[in-house]
């Protein structure tokens, strides 16, 4: 079972503003799409409603304290749902693929980074203004195994170093 943590984070570990993320490159998009597509995404609602979306060939679990609230696609082009918590958020993944991406926002990823088994990190070479930050990844609980320099940016994986705790 793969647990991924995905996110495209600043030099000073920022994400976001609560609101959208500081970065907006098309081949981090383009790469995003490519590698999350077919599997199941799990997101808070304020990174869904930031999307602003259901997002086409992957299943969409949105974690809220309102599931109710959550209008669900009808349209049959995505699949989504909403849950009242991350356990049950990786619950239904777990059912539906072994390999599951973890979306954020900051809260999300907080919660699952025990869980986590892996990150894929676009990681820009600027600071980004916001209240938002990714958790620190420190070298001593992850290990980089590749990275794919661009122009302002790179791609990175990370590999947990010791197995994760099992949640849910």
């Amino acid at each position: 079972m793969r647990i991924i943590g995905i996110a495209i984070v600043g030099s000073n570990g920022v994400i976001g503003d609560g609101e959208r993320q500081p970065f907006e490159i098309a081949e981090d998009w383009a790469r995003y799409k490519r590698v999350t597509h077919g599997h199941p995404m799990i997101m808070g609602r304020g990174t869904h409603d930031a999307i602003g979306r259901w997002l086409r060939g992957r299943t969409t679990i949105v974690v809220t304290r309102e599931p109710a609230r959550i209008e669900l696609p009808t349209d049959g082009r995505a699949v989504g749902h909403a849950v009242a918590s991350l356990d049950e958020a990786l619950e239904l993944a777990r059912s539906l693929d072994d390999e599951i991406y973890v979306a954020g926002g900051g809260t999300i990823y907080r919660q699952a980074w025990p869980v986590l088994t892996e990150l894929d990190l676009t990681e820009v070479d600027a600071a980004a203004e916001g209240t938002v930050f990714f958790p620190e990844v420190d070298p001593g609980e992850w290990q980089e195994v590749s990275r794919e320099p661009r122009d302002g940016f790179a791609f990175v994986r990370y590999l947990r170093r010791a197995e994760p705790r099992t949640a849910g």
